[in-house]
């Protein structure tokens, strides 16, 4: 029997060796230190002064932040010559009018160019100062072939066939899915979809684009030069309309306003002939067809070599991204990390965010966080090395009240900073029991067998 209490005297007398807790101290506190800790209360004053110290984020290569958009390289042909006229004209002119036409709200077609108002972010140096700047974004897209526009981070947005305000409902729907400022403004900057031909006996021959006004006969041609005829008597202003030849005698065009105000459409031919030679003028009209299917075709080569340009761009682009995602993976860039250890749910490294500055409460709450079970809320710190001796110091967040945790997402990380959280006090005496109770039954049954 005594040799029982004897080797439990040694047991209780060694417990104090059989496990030792981390926690942070002065060097006051802690001559064993080999480095000087100076412990700080994380306030709000303490916060700004930490913060001031310089860092700048690492930043994502310049892949990530650019689009594959492609130029735009289309352009239009030059019309064809305008016929020649014969020498024979006609003793009278018939009037042939075409049936009219409803021309409703323009609706937006291929090769027409809108033009997106957006409101443009402050700069940095705006944002420091508090300054508002109310500027604005310009920046015009074509129509593509499949009626699309092609708007960066928000996609294609169908707006072919749309009138204007229900194409700015199709963008105001595509940024507000793309999480962006859906505050812009709409308009057509050039329109393209949409022409008639004038040519003949005119000041100059022209495409007349048909825009949100409807086009009149009237204004047609007085956009290509108006009417340069000698002899008002013999000419004649002919329109070929869905494979319909309609006639109106110059002179009587002159005297009545309803034949100046006859509506053109889309894919109309207007030919001034001063000559009664049919012939000729359906010559003109065979040439403005053969002119429309060569721009076609000149367009859809066009934009098969942009897609083309487009897709080798976009490929390049990622394989910038993929090259990146792989170095990371493998580790075989430079990163910024901060430390996690004590009653953490898993210790380790925490690579610091691109771009950004992370914060402590980034740090405490990544990959699980911390049991308050185990952990002890009034205990974490904040390590960071300063000088040049080697001290360092500990910003002490008390926790017990969880309103200072809004402290944790004012306080940045620096590279290399270690977050320490020390363990809850009845943590520390269980560990101790656990080491010492197997040990004492141990010695207790040695002493007991050698009896």
């Amino acid at each position: 029997m005594p040799r029982i209490l004897m080797c439990l005297a040694l047991c209780l007398s060694g417990c104090g060796a059989a496990y030792i807790a981390p926690s942070v101290a002065p060097a006051s506190r802690n001559a064993a230190a080999p480095v000087d800790v100076v412990v700080v209360s994380m306030t709000p004053d303490a916060i700004a002064a930490a913060n001031a110290s310089p860092y700048a984020p690492r930043r994502v290569p310049a892949a990530f932040r650019q689009t594959a958009n492609a130029p735009d390289r289309s352009e239009l042909l030059d019309l064809p010559a305008a016929p020649g006229r014969a020498d024979q004209q006609p003793p009278a002119l018939e009037l042939r009018v075409p049936p009219p036409v409803s021309s409703g709200p323009y609706r937006i077609g291929i090769a027409d160019v809108l033009l997106l108002a957006t409101t443009a972010p402050a700069t940095e140096s705006e944002a420091l100062t508090g300054i508002l700047a109310a500027q604005s974004r310009r920046q015009g897209y074509t129509v593509q072939d499949d009626g699309t526009i092609a708007i960066p981070e928000a996609g294609r947005v169908q707006v072919a066939g749309l009138t204007v305000e229900d194409a700015e409902a199709s963008v105001f729907q595509a940024l507000v899915a793309a999480g962006l400022d859906p505050s812009f403004s709409l308009e057509i900057a050039e329109f393209n979809s949409k022409r008639v031909s004038v040519g003949g006996a005119v000041g100059q021959p022209a495409l007349v684009p048909i825009t949100l006004q409807p086009l009149r006969l009237r204004e047609a041609l007085q956009i290509a030069g108006g009417i340069v005829a000698p002899d008002q008597d013999y000419a004649s202003i002919r329109l070929f309309r869905d494979g319909t030849l309609y006639q109106i005698p110059l002179s009587q065009f002159l005297r009545e306003a309803r034949l100046q105000q006859i509506v053109l459409t889309d894919g109309d031919a207007v030919f001034v002939d001063t000559e009664y030679e049919l012939d000729r003028a359906q010559q003109y009209f065979r040439d403005q067809l053969a002119l429309v299917t060569a721009e076609n075709q000149a367009r859809a080569n066009v934009l098969d070599q942009l897609e083309t340009e487009f897709t080798i761009r976009r490929a390049r682009l990622q394989e910038e991204r993929d090259n990146f995602a792989a170095l990371t993976e493998l580790d075989a860039l430079e990163r910024d990390y901060v430390y996690r250890v004590g009653e953490v749910v898993q210790q380790g490294r925490i690579p610091l965010p691109y771009e950004r500055v992370g914060t402590l409460a980034d740090a405490i709450y990544a990959e699980g966080g911390f049991r308050t079970s185990q952990g002890n809320p009034s205990q974490i710190y904040l390590l960071r090395g300063f000088g040049t001796g080697g001290a360092v110091r500990a910003y002490h967040l008390d926790a017990r009240n969880p309103g200072n945790l809004i402290l944790a997402t004012q306080m940045q990380l620096r590279p290399n900073d270690f977050i320490f959280i020390e363990e809850q006090p009845i943590t520390k005496w269980n560990r101790v029991v656990s080491q010492f109770i197997p040990s004492l039954f141990n010695q207790v049954a040695q002493v007991a067998d050698g009896v």
